[in-house]
């Protein structure tokens, strides 16, 4: 576990592929990189971040993620994300994402998570089956 400090960041990266565009993933029917998997990069850059933060037996969950996707990306195009985090209270992270293609900023937003027993969270999910 590591100590954090605010306005760390992180940042993810990737290409995207067919898989990642709106006509594929069902949020649109153009050939462009799709909100939905805009998010989860955006998400997993916090994720990655705030793991670093908690104890091994330990996770983070997300529990809100608000962006405003505003530019297109086509399909081969190399993307990445960014997470900053802006504050700590308690088990709960707040951070700044944005997003970025070649061409500059795609999306920007807020995520926030929270740490969690990994086994007791997941035991949780499984008691509703």
């Amino acid at each position: 576990m590591n100590n954090y400090k605010i306005g760390d960041k992180y940042k993810s990266e990737c290409v995207v592929t067919e898989d990642m565009l709106a006509c594929n993933v069902g949020s649109g029917s153009l050939r462009v990189y799709a909100t939905p998997m805009v998010a989860a990069l955006m998400e997993g850059a916090a994720a990655n971040m705030a793991q670093q933060f908690v104890e091994s037996d330990c996770t983070t969950v997300g529990t809100r993620i608000a962006i405003d996707h505003i530019s297109p990306t086509p399909c081969a195009a190399k993307v990445w994300a960014e997470a900053e985090l802006k504050a700590v209270d308690g088990r709960k992270f707040v951070f700044s994402v944005r997003a970025y293609d070649e061409k500059g900023l795609i999306a920007e937003g807020e995520h926030i998570r929270f740490s969690v027993k990994s086994a007791d969270f997941q035991r949780k999910a499984d008691a509703k089956l």
